[in-house]
């Protein structure tokens, strides 16, 4: 029998916030996780995307922090800004239905740094956001990571990756040895996995498979396989036919984001694109546009989409397959979360097709072959009309 979230030890306030936001079963990740975490325990926690990693350690936190204390109790570590913006609005939400008096601030770069500073004087809970400025604010003694009892790497294979591992380990020995450490992603390969263990203290590991969850997203997955060159005549076609008010695609090489767009803005789509070189503003529009129902189309490289959370989004389209089948794993996440039903949609080349049965194979799902004729979705062998069946 499944527990509740006052089984798994959390205080009366937090689960009766829960139900205020509709939440009153636990996902399977969070019933592994909180009670460990509430023990203080080291934890390497993996899961697909949109299974509830976020509250699964947001809640131990909450119920951890001594709100008697104007003082940082817990770092919370993001590779995007996006995800740190997510989870700054996560705790808001959470201590608004909960009525605890936590405080957290995003701490991000390429923002002015002097409003963080006032900010900090205020004496934050929770601090969310990039290694880099944290690490930079803590150099100069705006904060006090003597009093920061957990620590979150949340996407633990990015922040340990070449390029931030270095930021994120500064951070980290800053703080009490005693401290607590959880890390948290769709996917942890044996790098991630072996840097971060290095830095914890006996951690735990719930590595939950794909199809081990009680909660998997329910997705629909289908493709289509065309010549490289009619991908996008058949992308227009299949928005059309559907049809498709909004959708996520995913491509390879963030250096095509651009063109991408502009060959769909050219084939009548109405498109924008977010990639690691954008500026802010650009970025943000986008979006914003995406978000608001202005645009059908967003287009993401890997880098760019992760952390991505825009609620409604019904459909993923991947326009270029990656090799990686964990890869498909984040991209496809982005719908089907929070017990709502998805499509994901792979137009591929001949080439590329040789790449679906490894992923059913690894991710243990069935990828069906479609194909549009006269307008009409169909599927490939029996000829039946493809079912829409999406919750709104």
């Amino acid at each position: 029998m499944k527990k509740d979230f006052a089984q798994l030890g959390l205080i009366a306030p937090l689960a009766q916030g829960l139900t205020k936001a509709d939440i009153t079963e636990p996902t399977t990740i969070q019933a592994e996780v909180i009670p460990p975490a509430l023990a203080g325990k080291d934890i390497i926690g993996q899961s697909p995307t949109g299974t509830g990693k976020t509250l699964a350690y947001l809640l131990p936190i909450f119920q951890k922090i001594d709100t008697a204390k104007r003082e940082t109790q817990a770092f919370i570590l993001a590779p995007t800004h996006e995800l740190a913006i997510q989870i700054q609005r996560q705790i808001e939400l959470l201590a608004n239905n909960t009525g605890l008096p936590i405080t957290a601030a995003p701490i991000i770069g390429d923002v002015n740094i002097m409003r963080q500073i006032d900010k900090l004087k205020e004496k934050p809970h929770i601090i969310t956001g990039s290694s880099g400025r944290i690490l930079e604010l803590v150099q100069k003694k705006k904060i006090n990571t003597q009093t920061v009892k957990t620590i979150v790497l949340d996407e633990v294979d990015r922040l340990l990756d070449d390029n931030n591992t270095d930021s994120v380990k500064a951070v980290i020995k800053t703080t009490q040895k005693d401290r607590q450490l959880l890390a948290f992603s769709a996917t942890v390969p044996q790098v991630a996995l072996e840097r971060v263990q290095a830095l914890m203290n006996n951690p735990i590991a719930i590595l939950a498979a794909q199809d081990q969850l009680d909660n998997k997203p329910d997705i629909e997955h289908i493709y289509f396989v065309v010549e490289r060159r009619d991908k996008f005549e058949l992308l227009r076609k299949i928005v059309r036919a559907i049809p498709i008010d909004r959708a996520l695609v995913f491509i390879n090489r963030s250096d095509d984001v651009e063109l991408t767009v502009d060959k769909l803005n050219y084939n009548g789509l109405t498109a924008a694109g977010i990639h690691g070189r954008f500026l802010k503003e650009d970025r943000k529009r986008a979006m914003e546009a995406f978000r608001s129902g202005k645009l059908q189309l967003l287009i993401a490289s890997d880098l760019a989409a992760r952390g991505l959370d825009i609620p409604g989004v019904d459909f993923v389209i991947n326009l270029d397959l990656p090799e990686d089948p964990a890869i498909y794993l984040h991209r496809t996440g982005r719908t089907g979360r929070a017990g709502k039903s998805g499509i994901a949609i792979s137009i591929v080349s001949p080439r590329e097709a040789a790449l679906i049965a490894h992923y059913e194979k690894q991710l243990k799902i069935e990828m069906l072959p479609k194909q549009l004729d006269h307008g009409k979705i169909l599927a490939k062998k029996a000829g039946n009309k493809l079912s829409i069946k999406v919750k709104r």
